[in-house]
């Protein structure tokens, strides 16, 4: 899991790098995760979206994560017509994350997950024919099955490894037990979950697991849903189809003490001369090389500023300087409502 330097296809453009587990892809080290070009943060623009899919290959960025259940299909959708209309060097160094599991009413609304074998294999054969591709890069279940043993669920990913429409098994919000006997049944490129500045749990046990049993951690929410980018504002009104109207971070009391803390990183940020969104990103970068924190960027501008990130080097009294700023638990409320959160294995 070694941070390396590499020259991408493309003549002129250098990325970092970076390797999923001990047995993973070798993947760009900031991945774009495409969930917001369809769902839960309201409208979207499906051009701009495809150009941002096209400008982060053309700037070395190779992992693409989405879900199944996003937009139901239509993320997938999406990517597929990115790769399919870009150029043949670009779609060559594409690799897809795919999340599945979660069931959806026509509405939207959620209704558990399944991780059952013969659905995972059904779910697969959905998003291979969507994303026009014939393997999926990483695939994992979105959040744990209670009902179905995590051995099953990942058993049968590891079937259509084998079989070739898969090249490497993944896991989504799983906590430290649920991970152990997912890697005694098969090998785990990385663990999906939520790690940002003002979400830090993963570090009390397990982080420390992924890193004993040589699994990396793909980060998203690194900005908390823009929270901590530096653009969100306290009067911002957010429409009912955007998850933040329902999440407890932003709300009330709990956004205006979140907001304060964005303010104390802003001074540490413009005293480095760059924006708060490179700063937060950075500093999942600096918290390990096993770490690739997934911008959900929907823009190419947006994009261009979280991709800046990586030029960010942070010494000991940066770090120092953000710990103080915005200690481990300073953020205020839940990062799900109730609902979502009895669903995170990984908080259990």
């Amino acid at each position: 899991m070694k941070s390396v330097i590499r020259h991408a296809k493309l003549e002129g453009m250098t990325t970092i790098t970076r390797t999923l587990g001990r047995t993973g892809p070798q993947v760009s080290a900031l991945g774009l995760g495409c969930m917001g070009m369809s769902a839960l943060y309201g409208d979207a623009d499906r051009d701009e979206a495809v150009a941002t899919i096209h400008a982060a290959l053309e700037a070395g960025v190779t992992l693409l994560d989405t879900g199944d259940f996003y937009g139901m299909g239509h993320n997938e959708l999406l990517i597929g017509e990115a790769l399919r209309t870009a150029p043949p060097a670009l779609r060559e160094q594409a690799l897809t994350s795919v999340k599945f599991g979660a069931l959806r009413g026509p509405d939207g609304s959620w209704a558990g997950y399944d991780g059952r074998p013969a659905a995972v294999k059904n779910f697969a054969s959905y998003s291979l024919q969507r994303l026009g591709v014939d393997h999926i890069d990483v695939y994992r279940i979105a959040r744990v099955d209670p009902d179905v043993p995590i051995e099953e669920t990942v058993g049968a990913i590891a079937e259509l490894v084998e079989q070739g429409y898969v090249r490497h098994i993944g896991l989504s919000e799983a906590g430290a037990q649920t991970i152990r006997r997912a890697a005694a049944t098969a090998p785990i490129s990385d663990l999906q979950i939520e790690y940002g500045l003002i979400t830090r749990g993963v570090e009390r046990s397990i982080l420390p697991t992924t890193r004993e049993l040589g699994i990396s951690i793909t980060a998203y929410g690194v900005l908390s849903r823009g929270l901590i980018s530096g653009h969100f504002s306290a009067d911002r009104r957010l429409g009912g189809d955007d998850f933040r109207a329902h999440s407890p971070r932003f709300q009330g009391d709990n956004l205006r003490h979140n907001l304060a803390l964005v303010e104390a990183l802003r001074k540490i940020a413009e005293a480095k001369g760059v924006s708060v969104a490179q700063l937060a990103i950075a500093w999942v970068l600096a918290q390990g090389e096993d770490i690739v924190p997934l911008v959900g960027a929907r823009t190419r501008e947006r994009l261009t500023e979280s991709l800046g990130a990586l030029d960010v080097v942070l010494d000991a009294d940066d770090l120092a300087a953000i710990e103080a700023a915005v200690p481990a638990d300073a953020a205020a409320g839940e990062r799900y409502p109730a609902a979502a959160m009895e669903h995170l294995d990984s908080e259990r």
